[in-house]
Formats: structure tokens, C-alpha cells, sequence
């Protein structure tokens, strides 16, 4: 077998374990996780149940890699937003910390999805190995971005930090998330961005980078 045909396999097959993954997702989004039953997730994703336990280990290793995927993908839109910042510390914190306040990360059906996972964090091993290691990853990252801040902190003063700046995101974010409606646009941004430079002693706000955008800018209109 050539090098591109085993890639080709390998694509193929992880586009199929994708698509498992996002038909789960979405059932449980519409109508909760008792929705997501091996059968309902074969009919979403066009699939045999059969194929299911080709690529899963039955439904709850499904379910186990569906809510690493929940996790795992706001902390990567929260990332991807300081992709085109520049090298300052506080902008790219800035950044990072109002991208977790915004949509998609900011989303009513992203938080559905972990509510009704969360119950299970303390009652199934699994679950909580997961929760545990994309809580670590998000607050990892959020405290090498504290780190690089021009100020003077030791390890456990920074671990403190961190912490604390991810209690205020995790509380606008779930606030944000079941009542959207009930702020103003860019409010929970600005509550966010002042409550973690209250935390760490900086005008947070006064850093913020401008929300980028891959489209092309308007031509210019000339008026002669």
C-alpha cells in the first residue's frame, strides 16, 4: 500500500469517527443525552450501528470523545482568536479572555451540551478523567498567557491566578451562555476583561486587539 493511499484510509476514517462524533452532538443539543441512542446516532450520520463499534468501543467511549470534543473545541476558538495578535502580553490575554466571552465560544447550545455532561462528572470516572484534562488544558493556557505579562509572580501566585481568572470566564460564560439576551452586546466582554485586570492589576480593557476578520476590506469610494 502507497504512503497516499494509507493517508487516504486514514482521512477517510477520521472524517467517519467526525461525523459519529457531531451526529451525537447534535441529538444531544435538540433534545438531551438520552436522545443520543446508538441507533439515533447511526440514522443521523447516514451510517449501520454496526459501524459505530468499528470506530467506538460501544456508545460511552462515543459519548466520552463527543464531550472531550465540546471542551476541546472552546478552548481552540479562544486560541484561535489571538492567532493574529501581535507579541504583546496583554493584548494576546486580552484577546483570549473576551474570545471566551463571544460566540461561538459563548454559545446557549455549547452550554447545554456540558450541562448535560457535568452530572456525570462525579458519578463516572471517565467523564471526570475528561473534564479534568480540558479544564487543565484551558487553564494551562490561560496561565502561560498570565505568565508572559510584564509583572513580577512565582508559580503558585500564577497558578492562583489562573484560577481565579478562569472562575470569572466560567461564571460570564455560563451566565452569557443560558441568558443571552439579558445583556448588552459586549457587556460580559467588558465585566470579563475588568474583573481578571482587577485580578492581576492591569487595565485589561485598555489592551484589547480589535475583533479580527479574514474578509476583504470594502474597496475605497472616491468622491471627486
Amino acid at each position: 500500500m502507497t504512503e497516499d493511499r494509507r493517508k487516504f484510509i486514514r482521512q477517510g476514517e477520521e472524517a467517519r469517527r467526525e461525523a459519529l462524533i457531531a451526529a451525537a452532538l447534535s441529538l444531544m443539543a435538540e433534545s438531551g443525552p438520552e436522545a443520543a441512542t446508538v441507533r439515533a446516532i447511526a440514522d443521523r450520520a447516514g451510517v449501520t450501528a454496526g459501524l459505530i463499534r468499528h470506530y467506538f468501543d460501544g456508545k460511552d467511549e462515543l459519548m466520552l470523545a463527543a464531550y472531550g470534543r465540546i471542551m476541546g473545541r472552546m478552548t481552540e476558538n479562544s486560541l484561535a482568536a489571538i492567532a493574529h495578535v501581535g507579541d504583546g502580553a496583554e493584548a494576546r490575554l486580552a484577546g483570549f479572555v473576551a474570545a471566551s466571552l463571544r460566540p461561538p465560544v459563548m454559545d446557549p447550545d455549547a452550554m447545554g451540551l456540558w450541562a448535560g455532561f457535568l452530572h456525570l462528572v462525579r458519578r463516572d470516572a471517565r467523564i471526570r478523567a475528561v473534564h479534568r484534562a480540558t479544564y487543565l488544558e484551558y487553564r494551562d493556557q490561560l496561565q502561560r498567557l498570565i505568565a508572559a505579562l510584564p509583572r513580577q509572580a512565582d508559580a503558585r501566585q500564577l497558578r492562583a491566578d489562573a484560577i481565579a481568572c478562569n472562575g470569572v470566564i466560567d461564571g460570564l460564560w455560563l451566565e452569557g451562555s443560558a441568558l443571552p439576551d439579558a445583556f448588552d452586546e459586549g457587556e460580559l466582554v467588558t465585566i470579563g476583561l475588568q474583573a481578571v485586570g482587577a485580578i492581576l492589576g492591569l487595565d485589561l480593557a485598555a489592551h484589547l486587539p480589535p475583533p479580527f476578520t479574514d474578509e476583504p476590506a470594502p474597496p475605497e469610494t472616491r468622491t471627486e
